[in-house]
């Protein structure tokens, strides 16, 4: 079994870093096949978001003491529908209660059909320094399809505006869409290649319970979807095409060069440390060499009620070394240099143990203190990590 001290000796000896996740819930219209805790109206009050952020930051600053801070996150929902004074705030709030690493990266989404000039520059000067835009398609009947509000050309319009205003932008692109062939993807990947991105996150379209997606796909009335064969060389081509423009796969989903690799996710495929505050936002922290699960509020106006009230926290569990190791094989075996054996040892007392069937069949790599899936065995993730946690 761990020592008592294992926590700390995890924490002590390969600290990823430490970063704030924001969650804006609110969306101009809910996209069918989104999952996320998001929600199609009109906000409240800039004025209350922004003083129960600060709140929200503040007594996580209280709960977990001194930090240094290597990122900030504005997820969604649609950030850019944010305030850029509530932005300004929300950095402003964290740089008094923690130290800012001098290389911090602020990330904020926004979507095509909300950016204008004006406004990110705003958020520039607000300090956000790296740009996340949802363009998901490229061709106009896709967009229609998956929900979108805005056209091709307020994307290709967008992404010009974004990477004038910003050193660092990504945008996502959603492929295996409905009557999709190989070659639409094929062409598709290659117009977003020849706009030259620093980062791309490159996403197979999944249909998730509780989306609108969901209710048709088992109504039958989500017609031409590929097949799992055609998904799969989906992939494939996806590894084969960004590796040759020189955005290699850095995680499944995730392609950049070299250094623009996103630094909170980074964090928590590494098994680091964030605090999640908004509706919904989930937070991983060590508290007296304790490791710390929080879950917020889900709906808007309770979070923001809870948080005038006391905090926005509604649930906070002790994880157990079972459960940090589960988050750490989960987490870390999406990203290309997997995980570390030493730290796996940390966290239990003992060696994980290997299936040495995965690594005769190629589809994991053991080498010294690395373990990690091949290409080979990176589609096939999921069903490699439940052998390796059973």
């Amino acid at each position: 079994m761990p020592s008592e001290n294992w926590l700390q000796g995890v924490c002590v000896k390969t600290d990823p870093g430490f970063g704030l996740y924001v969650h804006w819930p609110y969306c101009a219209q809910k996209c069918p096949y989104c999952d996320f805790n998001s929600f199609a109206r009109t906000p409240e009050d800039a004025s209350v978001w922004t003083a129960a952020y600060v709140a929200e930051i503040e007594r996580h600053a209280d709960l977990v003491g001194p930090q240094t801070l290597r990122s900030i996150y504005f997820g969604g929902g649609t950030p850019s529908l944010m305030a850029a004074e509530t932005v300004q705030a929300v950095i402003d709030t964290a740089q008094r209660v923690w130290s800012f690493s001098n290389d911090i990266e602020i990330t904020l989404e926004a979507n095509p059909s909300s950016v204008e000039t004006g406004k990110l520059t705003d958020f520039r000067s607000a300090g956000v320094n790296r740009l996340s835009l949802g363009v998901q398609a490229l061709k106009e009947d896709d967009l229609r399809r998956l929900g979108r509000l805005h056209s091709t050309q307020d994307a290709l319009t967008a992404l010009d505006v974004a990477r004038r205003v910003f050193d660092r932008v990504s945008f996502d692109l959603i492929y295996a869409r409905q009557d999709q062939t190989l070659a639409d993807w094929s062409a598709e990947l290659t117009q977003a290649l020849s706009f030259d991105p620093g980062h791309l996150s490159l996403y197979q379209l999944t249909i998730e319970p509780g989306t609108a997606f969901h209710d048709r796909f088992h109504r039958g009335n989500l017609k031409g979807l590929p097949d799992e064969d055609v998904a799969a060389d989906m992939f494939d081509l996806t590894q084969d095409m960004t590796a040759a423009a020189g955005l290699p796969a850095y995680e499944i989903s995730n392609h950049a060069k070299s250094g623009m690799q996103s630094r909170h996710n980074l964090i928590y495929w590494s098994g680091g440390s964030w605090a999640g505050i908004g509706p919904g936002a989930h937070g991983r922290l060590w508290v007296e060499d304790e490791r710390i699960g929080t879950e917020s509020f889900l709906n808007p106006a309770t979070w923001l009620k809870q948080v005038q009230a006391s905090c926005g926290t509604q649930k906070q569990t002790v994880l157990s070394a079972q459960d940090v190791l589960n988050e750490y094989v989960m987490m870390g075996l999406r990203h290309i240099d997997g995980i570390s054996r030493q730290r796996t040892n940390d966290i239990l007392g003992f060696d994980l143990a290997i299936d040495p069937d995965l690594v005769e069949m190629g589809f994991l790599e053991v080498s010294g203190d690395q373990i990690k899936t091949t290409a080979k065995g990176r589609p096939l993730l999921n069903q490699i990590i439940e052998r390796l946690l059973v």
